[in-house]
């Protein structure tokens, strides 16, 4: 049995981990797009590192376009087993990727003009809307805490892993010649003190574990409440400067995350009287599935719904659904706040309201949570006086603030806490992936001196034999 590392390797976005057994048959942990990593980004998501066509199935631990965004390509390529998830991932990742084809078709179609107006050739999208209805198809879903069968050599089962609505670690018994292994995905480890979901949950004993290291060298406040983060942001840039503040944020957790906080805001009579628009079609489908899952919240979200219906409303909040819609926004003057995906500024109608208003000093730029170093986000956060934006060069004259805290990935103690339940001793070997290189390198000297004893960092495309 071997496992290969086709993304996600020495980096944050792009997970694909593809399990071979000794007979052959192949079995891919997720299938996620490459995200904020500049020009290499378009190469690294067309070129796979393995053959589409010879994936017998896909296994996903949750709905995050890093982990799910090609799977529309993978099909198209050739792909054509089952797909397994839990029931919010297929209804979250439904809706996201048919955003995502779209706003490649839309961004192509952006670029194309001054690709023309330069004598340069048309670009494709990697996929269409009707290549991520036509993937759709292929997925069966199951819940937490059951095993079901793969096919005769492996059972999986899904467990909680409180980072968004239907994020799942990943569990396998793998059977080879009378022999059982036991495999650890984790997928995208929560938070322990998450302000709407469930703690991760705790999982059998594994003889290799695949663990991502995000926040591997971190800790996140915990001394300050999201709302109290916020609220300073707003009554500087809409009530002192009278500017908008635009907040990138992922549709699925980020997006329900701050729409709770401003709630909370709300209902403690604090939150300023202003309009509150969420600019994102797909961040409202989004916060309407989230809405039918309550059974999985946690349970002070559980006590507040016998009070409040809505926890994710509040006065003011407005929804921005046409294109038309979104463009009168950059016609209006402040002060007002806007939240729209993507979360890293990468793509979407985010990315237009930050070219339109980052030259305008009463304006804030608010990043709340994981940038790739070199997406849009990561290059504001680290405090860029030049943007590049659709081919133009912008100046940064506005605010560019960020609330790391938010994060919906576990720091180095969540992860410690998550890995609590297993011996050591009878872990042979831990994948680090899904982190920047220098702090997966931090974490790895963590799990070393916890008692795991073979700790790897594995590279693009590298591959390893197991047992």
């Amino acid at each position: 049995m071997k496992i290969a590392f086709h993304g996600a390797a020495r980096t944050v976005t792009g997970s694909k981990h593809l399990l071979t057994l000794k007979n052959g048959k192949k079995y891919l942990l997720d299938c996620g797009m490459f995200q904020g990593l500049g020009a290499d980004t378009d190469r690294l998501n067309r070129e796979w590192g393995f053959v589409p066509s010879e994936v017998a199935y896909l296994i996903l631990s949750h709905a995050h376009v890093d982990h799910t965004g090609l799977i529309p390509k993978l099909v198209k390529d050739g792909f054509n087993g089952k797909i397994f998830c839990t029931p919010a991932t297929k209804e979250l990742s439904t809706a996201l990727l048919e955003d995502s084809a779209g706003i490649q078709q839309e961004d192509i179609k952006f670029i194309n003009k001054r690709r023309i107006a330069q004598g340069l050739s048309y670009l494709q999208p990697m996929y269409t809307e009707e290549d991520a209805r036509a993937a759709m198809g292929l997925f069966s879903t199951f819940e937490y805490d059951q095993w079901f069968s793969v096919d005769e050599n492996v059972q999986a089962m899904y467990k909680d892993a409180g980072h968004i609505i239907g994020s799942a670690t990943v569990h396998l018994k793998i059977n080879e010649g009378g022999k059982e292994t036991h495999l650890t995905f984790s997928g995208d480890v929560g938070r322990y003190r998450d302000v709407i979901l469930n703690p991760p949950s705790t999982f059998p004993q594994a003889d290799y574990i695949v663990i991502e290291s995000t926040y591997g060298n971190s800790l996140h406040d915990k001394d300050v409440d999201t709302p109290d983060l916020l609220l300073p942001y707003i009554e500087k840039t809409c009530q002192q400067k009278k500017g908008k503040l635009i907040i990138p944020a992922f549709s699925v957790g980020r997006t329900q995350e701050i729409l709770f906080a401003l709630n909370q805001l709300e209902l403690e009579g604090r939150l300023p009287d202003l309009d509150y628009f969420v600019d994102s079609p797909l961040s409202i489908e989004v916060t309407e599935i989230v809405k039918k899952y309550p059974h999985l919240f946690n349970k002070k979200i559980q006590n507040i719904l016998k009070s409040d219906s809505d926890p994710f409303s509040f006065k003011g909040l407005k929804y921005v659904r046409s294109v038309d819609e979104s463009k009168s926004l950059n016609y209006r003057n402040g002060p007002f706040v806007i939240i729209s995906a993507s979360g890293m500024a990468e793509a979407g109608r985010v990315k237009h309201h930050i070219s339109n208003n980052i030259e305008n000093s009463r304006n804030t730029i608010l990043l709340v949570g994981y940038c790739e170093p070199n997406s849009l986000g990561g290059k504001l956060m680290a405090g860029a006086k030049e943007i590049n934006i659709f081919g133009i060069e912008h100046e940064v004259h506005a605010e560019v603030g960020s609330i790391r805290s938010m994060s919906a990935h576990g720091d180095y103690n969540d992860l410690s806490q998550f890995l609590a339940c297993q011996d050591p001793r009878q872990v042979k070997k831990l994948f680090v992936v899904h982190g920047e290189y220098d702090v997966q390198q931090a974490f790895k000297e963590r799990l070393l001196k916890k008692g795991f004893m073979d700790v790897e960092i594995p590279a693009l495309h590298y591959e390893v034999g197991l047992g």
